[in-house]
């Protein structure tokens, strides 16, 4: 037997499929702002942790060890084993590591505050922000689909690190300027996909336990696409001390 519409507290009518919809939309936004609030928390760590070990000594410490390839390479490792596992982890967990791998992170970027002005790395930090806002905002909202983009973009990633490691060996300056500027594109691009890849892993039928862990995922995506984007900038943005 159909029914017609219902009403709200304020006397607004609205139909059970309305009404659903709206949950939906609720739950989506408090979803992402979720996922974005973590992906903020994680660059604060890291800057924060950066900027630490960089006045403190204990980078230039490492560097002078064998450790520095350990801190360096570790967060690449981490991220990659971190994500094939979440799946399996409780939802506290995953949240834990991510600040943990925030945190190793931001020990392995403390050369920044070494190697570039404060003031260059401000700059660079809020063009770097609000290229990403925009670009996440723009994946957020846009009906188009991205999927073709984000899989030519993923490709991408992994030419920049094959020209990244063959440069490490020819130290061409040209070579270096090129893959920043196309490092600054291809994450660009991702932050896009990536938001509307993270939309798109939202169901409300979702316990608390998987919604909280897709999005310590999401919160992972967004954060290495920020991150990238702000070094990737920074390469030829930055002033050199």
């Amino acid at each position: 037997m159909a029914t017609g519409p219902q009403r709200d507290y304020l006397g607004r009518a609205y139909t059970p499929a309305g009404a659903r919809a709206a949950e939906i939309d609720v739950g989506l936004r408090e979803y992402m702002q979720k996922v974005f609030g973590l992906m903020a928390g994680g660059t604060a760590v890291t800057g924060l942790v950066a900027y630490f070990g960089a006045v403190s000594g204990i980078y230039a410490q490492l560097a002078a060890t064998p450790l520095i390839w350990v801190v360096v390479f570790s967060p690449l490792v981490f991220a990659f084993i971190f994500g094939m596992r979440i799946h399996a982890m409780r939802a506290s967990t995953a949240q834990m590591l991510f600040w943990a791998f925030s945190a190793l992170m931001g020990l392995s970027l403390s050369y920044v505050f070494l190697a570039y002005t404060g003031t260059s790395i401000a700059r660079t930090f809020f063009i770097a922000a609000a290229t990403f806002a925009g670009m996440a905002l723009y994946g957020y909202t846009t009906k188009r689909d991205l999927s073709a983009i984000g899989s030519f973009l993923i490709m991408g990633v992994f030419g920049l690190l094959i020209a990244m490691l063959v440069n490490l060996f020819l130290q061409s300056s040209a070579l270096h300027w090129a893959i920043s500027v196309i490092g600054v594109l291809v994450f660009t691009g991702l932050t896009a996909y990536d938001a509307q890849r993270i939309k798109e892993m939202y169901y409300a039928g979702d316990g608390a336990e998987v919604a909280t862990k897709k999005a310590v995922m999401g919160a992972l995506r967004l954060y290495l696409d920020f991150i990238n984007l702000f070094i990737f900038m920074l390469q030829f943005l930055g002033e050199r001390r």
